[in-house]
């Protein structure tokens, strides 16, 4: 391959890569299965080990784990948790015994099999003997205090069967198959979406704010390990410390093997390959560890890896069956989201007659047809998938699918945003999305309504006291206070919030809107230049792109926006009682930060990027999304992006939050 085209294969890698990344952490949906995304990974991370001067700092392995939450208190890990690195196959898993054995300068060692389950790893500690703290693995060195819902979950023991001074226990919190499916029969029967896999279902669950939900969700977790510790004695392999940790009271999976050569790992990884589905926890292959503690010293870690572990995944079980049709569902913000009705088929014990198909390009990349037989896939997750169709078994009868260009819920024409593979309904109003609209309109980013937070809306909402989000300002206090919970006191301090979000600035109504790719930097910009409503809602294509950091996508999303009759009307309605006019309220004169240009990038830890913005703003300083000659600073927090690098080559003032704070403490 050459270097041109190695760089280029690279950069296709790390781009999918981190498009599955957001889609399953951030929207909660998988587009690929997680053998395809470990492939993809292991491709990378090979590249790159052998041309180590193509690795950047933006690259998926050059982390471990995810950033911890701002909403939660941050806990240092005193040794960090590391991930594992992946083999697919027979051929990969001898190579590693091979490689292992001659670091160690023998022909074999004893290795101790365990289950991979899908969950959350977590840190709990231990002071003398009691539950002092749970934190989420997060990057690996620092997590999030999660104590409050680790103490939930009953296999979690909150004293010990004895009192080491310090104990640092690693195991997974994972959500039992069972508990998932009983779970999304009540969610159903309520009228709110299921929850598509056990993982994210975990994951979401341990960082709820509220323990009592997380309570209701009935985790359950295995201890896998121990990190740092005190007044322990010494021991001197894995297999010792699952027994130690069985005997202290901990819940270890009975299913964890020591064996003494590879052909004994390549028996109990088959005989789980076919086994696994009669577990009640997803597993999604073995992880292999180097069983005496002296020799994992030896062999150390490499990056993000240990050397004396890896994980065995497990290929994915495929089923075929008849694709009867295809049906779409409008998520709550506003994606059509397409699904395969299928003939039922037996997929590893469970009824499947439904199945994800993503988006609309992924139905158009695997030909799929009304009337095909397909390949089903349900690997790791409860809603299965569609991988490909049986083309070679048509018989000309077969359907292709038309994408529907109206939204199937309100009728209101959808749109397709550039370099996007999602259709959106942009009316704010669709019966559909109007829950999470709502949400988003409330929230402290957008108008702040203090009090108003999901558990009312949705109390609001199925009360029909809010069909759109002008009746948000026309909610009197006496039709409140019989609400469950509210009382008329909490109904009056509703009610107020409500009316003082009225003053809020015209930047945080334009992001309240809930407008595609319109984010506070940009919204402040639109705020600053356009003043009042009117203004905006009359500008053309060519006018948003002339203004600094406003680009194509951001343009086009606007005018796309208020095309829209129905947005149109809903946000005149908001002006009519009050809300979103204009600037008037909140002119900024000249201040400390006049005539200097900010650009932020990365997770901002000390403050929210509304927060930074609104430090800037009122001392009239100005924000762009884009580094140019015109910056003047580039504030960088955690996991910053591309634009450091174009900062760094274009040599403008990188600051922290710790300066950036003396700067307006100043």
């Amino acid at each position: 391959m050459k270097d041109h085209e190695l760089s280029e294969r690279i950069e296709i890698l790390k781009d999918e890569i981190n498009q599955n990344n957001y889609y399953y952490y951030a929207l909660n949906k998988s587009i690929i299965s997680d053998y395809e995304y470990d492939k993809l990974f292991a491709e990378l991370k090979l590249l790159e080990d052998r041309n180590p001067e193509l690795i950047s700092i933006d690259s998926p392995t050059q982390r471990v784990g995810e950033s911890p939450l701002e909403v939660f208190k941050q806990v240092e890990h005193k040794t960090p948790l590391l991930s594992l690195g992946n083999v697919f196959d027979r051929d990969q898993l001898a190579a590693w015994y091979k490689k292992t054995a001659e670091a160690l300068n023998t022909e074999q060692f004893d290795v101790v099999c365990e289950l991979k389950y899908d969950g959350l790893a977590v840190a709990v500690t231990y002071l003398k003997g009691i539950l002092e703290t749970g934190a989420t693995r997060g990057n690996g060195i620092i997590g999030e205090d999660v104590t409050h819902n680790v103490k939930t979950v009953k296999s979690v023991p909150l004293h010990l069967f004895g009192k080491p001074s310090v104990l640092e226990v690693r195991g997974e919190i994972y959500m039992p198959v069972s508990k998932l499916e009983k779970l999304n029969i009540k969610r159903v029967s309520e009228g709110a979406e299921p929850f598509s896999n056990p993982r994210n279902t975990a994951a979401g669950s341990l960082r709820q704010l509220d323990a009592k939900i997380a309570a209701e969700r009935e985790l359950d977790i295995f201890m896998y390990g121990i990190g740092y510790t005190e007044g322990i004695d010494l021991m001197e392999t894995q297999w010792e410390q699952l027994q130690y940790l069985k005997q202290l009271g901990f819940k270890v999976n009975p299913h964890n093997k020591l064996v003494r050569d590879l052909d004994s790992i390549i028996e109990y990884c088959e005989y789980w390959g076919e086994e696994k589905h009669k577990l009640d926890y997803d597993c999604d292959g073995i992880v292999l560890k180097v069983d005496n503690l002296k020799m994992q010293n030896l062999l150390g870690s490499i990056s993000r890896e240990p050397k004396w572990a890896i994980s065995f995944k497990f290929p994915a079980s495929k089923f075929k069956t008849k694709l009867l049709d295809i049906g779409i569902n409008v998520g709550r913000t506003g994606s059509l989201n397409p699904y395969a009705i299928l003939l039922p088929v037996d997929v590893n014990g469970v009824i499947v007659k439904r199945a994800t198909l993503h988006n609309e390009d992924y139905i158009k990349t695997k030909d799929l047809r009304i009337g095909d037989q397909v390949i089903v896939e349900r690997a790791g997750d409860v809603i299965p998938k569609v991988v490909d169709s049986v083309d070679k078994e048509r018989d000309g009868s077969e359907i292709p699918f038309k994408f529907p260009n109206v939204c199937p819920s309100c009728l209101y024409e959808v749109v397709r945003l550039e370099g996007e593979s999602t259709v959106i309904c942009l009316n704010v109003s669709c019966p559909a999305r109007l829950e999470r609209s709502i949400e988003h309109f409330v929230s402290k980013v957008a108008m702040d309504i203090q009090g108003m937070g999901p558990r009312i809306v949705g109390t609001l909402i199925e009360n029909n006291l809010i069909n759109k989000l002008p009746d948000i300002f026309q909610l009197k206090t006496e039709k409140l206070t019989d609400l469950d919970g509210m009382g008329e006191k909490k109904a009056g301090n509703l009610v107020k919030a409500i009316d003082d979000s009225k003053t809020r600035p015209f930047s945080n109504f334009l992001v309240a809107l809930g407008i595609p790719y319109l984010g506070i930097e940009s919204a402040t910009i639109l705020s600053k230049h356009f003043t009042y409503m009117d203004n905006l809602v009359k500008a053309t294509y060519d006018e948003l792109l002339s203004l600094p950091s406003i680009g194509d996508k951001i343009a086009q999303s606007i005018i796309d926006y208020f095309a829209n009759e129905s947005n149109l009307g809903t946000v005149n309605a908001l002006n009519e009682l009050g809300a979103g006019i204009g600037n008037g309220f909140s002119q900024i004169g000249d201040g400390p930060f006049t005539g200097i240009n900010f650009v932020i990038t990365g997770k901002l830890v000390h403050f929210t990027r509304s927060e930074a913005v609104k430090y800037i703003t009122v001392r009239g300083g100005s924000i762009s999304n884009r580094v140019t000659e015109k910056t003047d600073y580039l504030l960088c927090g955690e996991d910053p992006g591309s634009k450091l690098k174009d900062a760094e080559l274009k040599e403008i003032t990188i600051i922290d939050e710790i300066e950036f704070k003396e700067m307006v403490l100043n």
